[in-house]
């Protein structure tokens, strides 16, 4: 197990959609197990492979940070099949370290991936699940939550995030 590293926002791969996973071997597995562990340690809720650099359609997740292993879950080439309802709730980003701000999403997700063998199934979330798998699908699709918040607060995030590489405090 090895820690990866965290790309930070504007890197190139995290505004660019990532490629569709089609090799179900060892190597998988492996970056899956890493992804966990760089997640827990973050500590964050979800991690998306192209936020360590790698552009595949993958993501890990665990909405207990670790205090359920039933939480644990990797969904291989993601696709959002339905929404529903609305939540508005402080989300976070682990490529935007330190930065909280108000989003909108659906409060119900079902999603459709498959797992470390190529196997599809599904998932049906509520709540902060629903948040996770939307918000970490949009990193696979190649969107940041910064691209879901108004004009203002997308403009004050940046000045912020400018003030923070100008001090060397965002590398």
């Amino acid at each position: 197990m090895a820690l990866l590293e965290i790309v930070k926002w504007p890197a190139p791969v995290l505004d660019t959609p990532a490629d569709p996973v089609t090799e179900f071997d060892e190597d998988l597995g492996k970056l899956v197990s890493n992804m966990f562990e760089t997640m827990y340690a973050a500590p964050g809720v979800g991690l998306a492979a192209v936020q360590v650099g790698v552009p595949k359609r993958l993501f890990v997740m665990d909405c207990s940070g670790g205090k359920d292993p039933q939480q644990r879950v990797v969904l291989v080439n993601p696709e959002v099949l339905r929404v529903e309802g609305n939540q508005n709730g402080e989300e976070g980003c682990l490529s935007f370290p330190g930065i909280f701000t108000p989003v909108e999403r659906s409060l119900r997700a079902i999603v459709r991936a498959q797992d470390l063998k190529g196997e599809w199934f599904e998932i049906d979330g509520m709540e902060l699940t629903a948040r996770c798998m939307l918000h970490e699908t949009d990193h696979c699709d190649g969107i940041v939550f910064l691209d879901k918040m108004s004009t203002i607060k997308r403009e004050i995030v940046k000045r912020k995030i400018k003030k923070l590489q100008k001090a060397g405090k965002w590398d």
